[in-house]
């Protein structure tokens, strides 16, 4: 539990009060590799904290094609935010990339406690603006740069994943086939 505490407050700091009331809330959970932590179609109710492992986050189209959207690396936050927020099916699948443990908590319950708590409702909006900027600049790096400028964004913001996850995942990420992965590796490597 103290990584939540510590996680939280790193964001925007939190009383003593708070914490107990925000602990008492989350329970321990483990997910093995390749589980899914939500699902699309279904509407989200839980939120979670991932204390150790890797998530990805993927839609797939309606001909199964996967394109991953997001990688989580702990510790962060996890869920169908935009489920949560709208009440309507989440679309973006959750799923563990290596085995992963995280707490979990209705996100109902959670929310409650923000009139209750300003400092908690404090965190919950910078975590929030925190977002919807990442949000903001994946999209533009998607439209904007190209593939060796975002696979060299990506070996920043995510170094030590290249060795854990699979290199369709990464290309899937970076908008480009893995076969373009391959090239953009080879053509960074004699630079």
């Amino acid at each position: 539990m103290q990584k939540l505490i510590d996680y939280i407050n790193s964001i925007s700091p939190i009383t003593e009060h708070t914490v107990k009331e925000v602990g008492a809330l989350f329970t321990f959970r483990q997910i093995a590799k390749n589980d899914i932590f939500i699902d699309a179609g279904v509407i989200a109710k839980k939120i979670g904290f991932l204390e150790e492992g890797v998530i990805r986050a993927y839609f797939r189209n309606k001909r199964g094609q996967e394109y991953n959207k997001h990688f989580f690396k702990a510790p962060c936050f996890i869920g169908g935010y935009s489920s949560l927020v709208t009440g309507k099916p989440n679309q973006i699948i959750q799923q563990a990339m290596t085995d992963c443990k995280l707490r979990e908590a209705n996100s109902s319950k959670l929310i409650a406690l923000y009139d209750k708590h300003q400092d908690l409702e404090r965190m919950a909006r910078i975590l929030s603006e925190r977002y919807f900027v990442q949000k903001e600049q994946r999209e533009v790096e998607i439209v904007l740069l190209n593939a060796s400028e975002r696979y060299l964004i990506f070996k920043k913001e995510f170094s030590d994943l290249e060795q854990i996850i699979p290199q369709y995942h990464i290309a899937s990420y970076l908008g480009i086939t893995p076969t373009q992965l391959s090239r953009v590796r080879q053509k960074l490597s004699k630079e």
